[in-house]
């Protein structure tokens, strides 16, 4: 499965369906797909994100669930999401999400 995240201010985002559970859980929001993430809560779900983000920063390979040698990071799986939920934290624009 994927799930795509869109806002009217950034390009979508398309990331696979594990991938965006994790990233949602992060956030503190549920991990029903579709659903949508309203203009009001997008701060509070980007600073959950880039938090739990830095805390997988600091956390060693054998510590790190999300880690794998043969695998892109969580770390840098985030980054798109992270810049698409600060466009719409600055226009004040719901992002949505889809399968």
């Amino acid at each position: 499965m994927l799930v795509t995240f869109s806002t009217r201010v950034y390009a979508d985002i398309t990331v696979f369906g594990d991938v965006a559970m994790s990233l949602l859980k992060m956030m503190g929001h549920s991990t029903t797909v579709p659903g949508a993430i309203l203009a009001e809560d997008v701060p509070e779900a980007l600073s959950r994100l880039t938090t739990a983000i830095a805390n997988e920063k600091t956390l060693t390979p054998e510590e790190n669930k999300h880690a794998d040698e043969l695998e892109v990071s969580m770390v840098h799986r985030a980054l798109p999401l992270i810049n698409l939920l600060t466009a719409a934290a600055k226009e004040n624009c719901n992002v949505g999400r889809s399968r």
